[in-house]
């Protein structure tokens, strides 16, 4: 009868292909080492860092990638500064699937790195891993010359949720680069501090509309985002309908019954996603004052808008007779 899953030999009996001449019987066995699952493969991979072929190393990289543990960090930190662009790129990828708080003893040194690719590669690891002591470093490298190493600065700070980064959070929200602005902006969201709000609201007002967008979206899950609403309601005015879009459905889930005026004229855009935010986020509100705004779109051409608007309809009418006994 046939096997129904795949069976590996044994570890040792593929550890023992890699001595093959042949490049591709050894890329063959290093796949076999990945898919084995077993950690005892390590070892075996570790012995390939320095193969002669790229593509043998650009392999150990990628099957590195199923384990976890400071040893496969420490290997891949080995091939993350490789020559070869290939084997580097899976290292910084199998780099990023590490879990494993110990892992982040081979990489903190790579922050300070001369090159920025693997000062990137580092921060986008230690982001996974959550450690702690990876706050400094990440402070640090929020003045990296490199705005790629400054956006997994940021996403290692967000990552942690610690309070104490905010001051640095709020600056970086003005950084020259835009993603790094929109990263910024993003990692606030975990914050329960009044200035973390204060910085998101000004964000509103920036010059690139994508920062603007992740501000209007971040808002939403501010603690404080009611007592800033007023920003968003301003977002609603916007040029770029993407940022009306995340401004909507932001007041909706703060429940700002003062924005239904402003919310209206979304009912009625050429946009039937901004339609359709509008008619939800009127129902998140539950306010009965925008029953009739609702009426007005329940036989919108959309039929998504149509459902929004009915399902919206239904907990205004509830808030009502809710209000009413």
């Amino acid at each position: 009868m046939p096997e129904l899953f795949e069976t590996y030999d044994d570890i040792d009996d593929i550890g023992s292909r890699l001595q093959a001449a042949d490049p591709a019987e050894r890329r063959v066995a290093v796949i076999d080492l990945g898919n084995s699952g077993d950690p005892a493969a390590i070892r075996y991979l570790e012995t390939l860092l320095a193969d002669p072929d790229p593509g043998v190393r650009e392999q150990v990289a990628l099957a590195l990638g199923e384990f976890d543990g400071p040893a496969v960090a420490a290997a891949l930190a080995a091939l993350l500064i490789d020559p070869e662009q290939p084997v580097a790129l899976a290292a910084s990828n199998s780099m990023a699937e590490l879990k494993d708080p110990a892992s982040a003893d081979p990489i903190l040194p790579l922050v300070t790195h001369a090159d920025a690719f693997v000062r990137m590669s580092a921060l986008r690891a230690l982001k996974e891993v959550r450690r702690r002591d990876a706050l400094k470093p990440a402070l640090d490298a929020l003045r990296d010359p490199d705005a790629s190493v400054r956006v997994q600065a940021i996403g290692v700070i967000g990552f942690l949720k610690l309070e104490e980064a905010i001051p640095a959070l709020t600056a970086a929200a003005t950084d020259a680069d835009r993603n790094v602005r929109r990263a910024a902006v993003s990692a606030l969201a975990f914050s329960t501090t009044k200035s973390a709000a204060d910085a998101i609201a000004r964000s509103l007002a920036d010059t690139d509309w994508m920062v603007r967008e992740v501000a209007a979206e971040t808002m939403g899950s501010s603690k404080f985002g009611r007592q800033v609403a007023d920003a968003l309601v301003q977002a609603l005015n916007d040029e770029f309908w993407q940022v009306r879009l995340k401004a909507v459905r932001s007041l909706g889930k703060l429940k700002v019954a003062r924005a239904i005026p402003a919310i209206a004229p979304s009912l009625a855009h050429p946009q039937a996603n901004l339609r359709k935010e509008a008619a939800a986020a009127l129902g998140e509100i539950a306010d009965p004052a925008a029953r009739p705004l609702l009426e007005a779109v329940v036989n919108d051409p959309d039929p998504e808008v149509r459902k929004n608007a009915r399902w919206a309809l239904g907990k205004c009418t509830a808030a009502g007779l809710a209000s009413s006994r």
